[in-house]
């Protein structure tokens, strides 16, 4: 097996990994109830983790594979972008509107998608929050992960073999 399709297998299974722990910190004895972010983070890795799969499965040749480069790009940075974004609202906590704002599931029935990713972007009050792990804030986690994880898939599926 090439290393470009054991990166991708690498890639899946610890997207698979961080959406299985996020589900554990959400259902397990912590009971942490995710915020807006957390959630459209895990979209962010649930997608990235899909592309890796479908790279692994796939195994391309010669155009193929840019594909998947592209498309490791794109996910990897809108969830960069994301994680990111929170990293901001928890280090800058009085740039967000309070808590008690509608929940994202009230914000998707109600209002057009384009306003729900505005609004969500923007943060709330619950956003700020922090929960640390190893000393960390759980969207640092995803940050650096999802930063190793583009930079590592696009790295191995620039290569030929």
């Amino acid at each position: 097996m090439s290393l470009r399709r054991w990166v991708n297998l690498a890639g899946f299974l610890l997207c698979a990994a961080m959406i299985g722990f996020a589900y554990y910190l959400q259902y397990g004895p912590p009971r942490l109830e995710p915020c807006p972010l957390c959630i459209f983070e895990r979209v962010a890795v649930a997608a990235l983790g899909l592309v890796f799969l479908i790279a692994f499965l796939h195994d391309p040749r010669r155009w193929g594979r840019w594909v998947y480069v592209v498309l490791i790009f794109i996910v990897a940075g809108i969830g960069i972008f994301i994680a990111a974004r929170h990293v901001y609202i928890q280090m800058h906590p009085e740039t967000v509107m309070s808590c008690g704002g509608a929940s994202l599931k009230t914000m998707i029935e109600h209002l057009p998608f384009t306003r729900v990713v505005q609004l969500v972007l923007r943060g709330s009050g619950e956003c700020a929050h922090i929960d640390r792990l190893l000393g960390f804030t759980l969207p640092g986690w995803v940050l650096v992960a999802t930063i190793v994880l583009g930079v590592a898939g696009v790295a191995a599926n620039i290569r030929r073999r």
